[in-house]
């Protein structure tokens, strides 16, 4: 084993060492909850529908790339190189796409009582399992030119144009052209989302800000900080929501930047297809949001969290 591909492993197995356990940890936790209290609020339903687009992003992409990595298992023939790839873009941008519901969500959640976006959020609720279908089905036929294109590492390799390496697999395109117009239809799915999802978080910190300010001028009026203690409950739950939502799109537009700045590098500089380390580094970071996010929805979200520490404290006991 050369150094590159240890250091490779030691990478994806980092990745998969903490997102595997922790989007594990917040789908049992839901699934807790659903078992507890019989169903789960629209907000719970999108936070664990995340959770697992983000176990198998982390699971089909980074646990394979490890065992491979580390010859430990041989997987990367035809099939297992489509399967493998066609799961790992449907799954991304499934992600991406249910944080911006998560953060749209969030919006509608503080709406004053009166707004006429009251009802737009109880459709979102009511329509929450066909929104769900859309979205599988919208990222499943964007990721079908994986099917199409992908094979096993072939013995002529550099001879090939119009490839992208991906290490244990490749991606040959007929054109440049169909390369460009895939490109671009992957970041334009990527793009979308994003934008909607920075509008719904600075929204919602506006949202919060005007609150936080309503709720210092009502408790320094009534001359004492327990009058408004209401409202600092609400506005306590309002403020974790808002830094979790916050945190997620942060962190999804920093590693976002990232990953496409290098989809661009391979695009415009030639011979990439003859190293893998741009790819690499793409699947690194793009798969780095999964990895995470389930370590802030654990830290946020008190439903996620108390459930954990019951079941450690019953373990404890027993």
């Amino acid at each position: 084993m050369s150094s590159q591909e240890f250091v490779r492993g030691m990478l994806y197995l980092t990745l998969t060492v903490v997102g595997i356990p922790g989007n594990v940890a917040v789908i049992l936790a839901f699934l807790l909850l659903l078992y507890q209290e019989k169903r789960l609020l629209p907000a719970d339903a999108i936070v664990l529908h995340l959770a697992c687009a983000n176990l198998l992003v982390v699971s089909v992409r980074c646990l394979l790339e490890t065992l491979a990595s580390f010859h430990l298992a041989t997987i990367f023939g035809d099939v297992g190189c489509k399967a493998v790839i066609f799961v790992y873009r449907t799954s991304r941008s499934l992600s991406i796409w249910l944080t911006f519901v998560m953060s749209a969500y969030q919006c509608l959640c503080i709406v004053p009582p009166g707004s006429r976006w009251v009802s737009v959020r109880a459709q979102v609720a009511h329509y929450l399992g066909l929104l769900f279908l859309f979205l599988w089905l919208l990222n499943t036929s964007m990721s079908s030119a994986a099917i199409l294109f992908s094979f096993s590492t072939p013995t002529n390799s550099s001879l090939m144009k119009n490839t992208i390496n991906v290490q244990f697999c490749y991606v040959h395109f007929p054109s440049m052209l169909s390369i460009e117009a895939n490109g671009a239809a992957q970041v334009g799915r990527d793009v979308v989302p994003m934008a909607l999802m920075t509008l719904a978080s600075l929204i919602l910190l506006v949202f919060l800000y005007k609150h936080s300010q309503q709720v210092k001028g009502l408790r320094s009026s009534r001359g004492g900080g327990g009058a408004g203690g209401g409202y600092g409950v609400r506005g306590g739950a309002d403020q974790r929501a808002a830094k979790a939502v916050v945190t997620l799109v942060a962190l999804y537009v920093v590693l976002y930047g990232v990953d496409n700045g290098l989809w661009v590098y391979t695009l415009t500089v030639r011979q990439t297809m003859k190293s893998s380390l741009i790819s690499d580094l793409r699947i690194f970071f793009s798969s780095l949001y999964a990895a995470l996010s389930p370590m802030v929805i654990i830290a946020s979200n008190r439903k996620v969290n108390g459930r954990l520490r019951c079941v450690a404290q019953e373990k404890a006991v027993h």
